[in-house]
């Protein structure tokens, strides 16, 4: 494999990151160097064909798990619609007459069979 011989500005450029990120990854060995006459060349793969599917091969992975996401709360938001149309359905109609207040406690023997905090407080 072939490599390229390029300085911390150019291999930041390359990579996408910062030069100080540059200058770490050569700190940590991560990158392979050399210095020269106070200057820090870093060596770079050439980029070849193999190495342009890599990336193209996560998208994809990436845009299946997006579709299969997608797919999931579809499915959900028909689950939950599902269910709040049935909660209405099994919900008592209201009743559009209004009720009729009922007639005034004389305190006979009549109403004693309700509670009395409904007689106290009309409930």
């Amino acid at each position: 494999m072939e490599r390229d011989r390029v300085t911390v500005q150019e291999a930041a450029q390359r990579l996408g990151i910062s030069e100080s990120g540059v200058r770490k990854r050569v700190k940590r060995r991560q990158l392979d160097s050399t210095h020269e006459v106070g200057r820090v060349y870093v060596y770079l793969d050439t980029a070849g064909p193999e190495e342009d599917t890599v990336p193209d091969k996560y998208v994809a992975r990436l845009e299946n798990e997006l579709e299969f996401l997608r797919g999931e709360l579809q499915r959900k938001d028909a689950i939950l619609l599902n269910m709040t149309e049935s909660i209405k359905a099994l919900r008592a109609p209201e009743d559009p007459v209004q009720e009729q207040e009922p007639p005034e406690s004389t305190g006979g023997p009549e109403n004693q069979s309700s509670p009395w905090w409904r007689r106290v407080f009309g409930r």
